[in-house]
């Protein structure tokens, strides 16, 4: 029996294609171990969003070279697709972001050649790639993939060009997926993709119409949605989420910049006014939805006055959680062309400001639930606590030791981030 590391970078969309690879090594006969234990074979599914993930990404396949130098070495994923010339001793496996669900047989073709396999393809990535899980061991929250590819175009991101135009899982398979997977346990389901809100938008359907039918499953107790654009919640989306409290408190929202010139440098869809308004529309459905978003600092001609604006921004629009990134060089992408880059230790410095920031967005919005009885999925143990979150997010730990897996009403009595304390 051969033995299996694999290591998983990047987003929500990575992670459900890696299950599904484990997956379908079990039912080979492979073994699954840690990524850092001595095996046979090592997986490195990688991604390259910012500079710092292209270097995790290099640095996770020299570690599993090193580990063990005979092994089967396998890279796949945006880095990949990103340097498909890549030349790196004892990388024996080479591929992007297709035919991932190819990998058992690429595996059993490299044992009777030993002799490199370079995936690369000379037409874009125009189909979706059917992937299906019914089981995610170990965990209490399982992730589906419905969506692949983006057609945005931000001036500072890579992601179109790695991962091709936008497709979509059939509608029907989507919901058989979130099905067998709530008949085998998981009551809350999270759904993902890289441009998630654009679903159906070449199969003749949309976003609203798959919430509707999924609100519907029997066993379904709680459906997040992992990350959408604002100019995705539309008027059918918004009635879909007040009419099913099925659909958590919570989402996440990218903003990008509060500032106008910065947002229209980005190629982004929208202006500051309209995302105020569409948080408003939001609120008046779900007053105590938590909204988080990603923010990225130091973008090609941000003065001081136009990141003060973000921070204004964030602020007024009482975003609860941010995600900061400091703006990372990608190559083939307008925004490494645009004048006025800022120095790396003005990024880091922005960068640490408006964390500083999102910490008190974060411990204002978890203080209104000081003394509130809150619902809780329990997803671990540690040591004499159990630990899990609410439906809006909030991460709890119960002095109590519980089920996994099962929800359970308690009361919060302190706040100590990152934790609301609950009894």
């Amino acid at each position: 029996m051969r033995s299996v590391g694999i290591e998983t970078l990047g987003c929500k969309v990575n992670t459900y294609e890696s299950e599904y690879i484990i997956n379908q090594l079990k039912e080979h006969g492979y073994e699954i171990k840690n990524f850092t234990e001595i095996c046979d074979i090592y997986i490195i599914n990688t991604c390259t969003v910012t500079n710092t993930s292209d270097i995790k990404s290099r640095k996770m396949i020299r570690n599993a070279i090193k580990r063990n130098p005979n092994a089967c070495i396998i890279a796949m994923g945006c880095f990949i697709a990103a340097n498909l010339d890549i030349k790196i001793e004892g990388l024996d496996i080479i591929i992007g972001n297709k035919d991932k669900s190819k990998i058992v047989a690429l595996i059993e073709e490299w044992y009777k050649k030993k002799e490199t396999l370079r995936l690369s393809y000379k037409n874009p990535l125009d189909t979706f790639e059917d992937m299906y899980i019914n089981k995610f061991p170990g965990r209490t929250r399982a992730f589906v993939k419905i969506q692949d590819g983006c057609e945005n175009f931000c001036s500072y991101c890579i992601i179109p060009l790695v991962r091709g135009k936008c497709r979509s899982k059939e509608k029907e398979k989507v919901i058989a997926e979130v099905t067998s997977l709530t008949n085998n346990g998981y009551q809350e389901i999270v759904l993902t993709g890289i441009h998630t809100g654009n679903y159906g938008v070449d199969i003749n359907t949309d976003f609203a119409s798959l919430l509707k039918e999924l609100v519907k499953i029997e066993k379904l107790k709680r459906l997040r949605i992992s990350s959408i654009e604002i100019t995705e919640l539309t008027t059918e989306v918004l009635q879909v989420i007040k009419d099913n409290p099925i659909i958590v408190d919570h989402l996440h929202i990218p903003l990008q910049s509060g500032c106008d010139d910065i947002l229209k440098s980005m190629n982004r869809k929208y202006n500051i006014d309209y995302f105020e308004k569409t948080l408003k529309k939001i609120r008046k459905i779900r007053p105590n939805i938590n909204i988080t978003t990603d923010v990225i600092v130091g973008f090609p001609g941000e003065s001081e006055k136009m990141f003060n604006k973000t921070i204004e921004t964030c602020q007024k629009l009482k975003l609860t959680k941010i995600h900061v990134f400091p703006f990372s060089e990608r190559k083939n992408t307008k925004a490494i062309d645009l004048p006025n880059h800022i120095e790396k230790e003005e990024k880091k410095k922005r960068a640490r400001e408006l964390l500083e920031i999102s910490k008190k967005l974060e411990l204002e919005y978890a203080t209104k639930y000081l003394n509130q009885t809150v619902e809780v999925l329990i997803e671990e143990q540690k040591e004499a606590y159990s630990i899990g979150h609410t439906g809006n997010y909030l991460h709890v730990k119960i002095n109590k030791l519980l089920p996994k897996n099962t929800f359970v009403k308690v009361k919060i009595t302190k706040i100590d981030y990152p934790y609301c304390i609950a009894e």
